[in-house]
């Protein structure tokens, strides 16, 4: 099943991005994310989210950023310092 995905955000003025993606056993809210991670990757300036749609009308911005923060307080959970 694809999903669309179309991505708005802000790095040195606005921008929006989109594109159609096989869901593969995935939540559209993780394939978002993925998405969202390759843009910052990507970019030259830091990016700042300001809106997630799915297949055109399915605001989704709120989930992908608490699955983001979900992310990355794993990965501080997990990670095991010497220090």
């Amino acid at each position: 099943m694809n999903v669309t995905i179309e991505i708005h955000y802000i790095a040195n003025s606005r921008l929006t991005q989109s594109g159609s993606f096989l869901l593969r056993g995935k939540q559209p809210v993780q394939v978002a994310l993925d998405f969202w991670k390759q843009i910052k990757k990507e970019m030259s300036y830091h990016a700042k989210l300001e809106k997630v749609i799915v297949d055109g009308d399915k605001d989704i911005t709120d989930l992908v950023q608490k699955l983001e923060k979900l992310e990355w307080r794993n990965v501080e959970n997990n990670c095991d310092l010497p220090f």
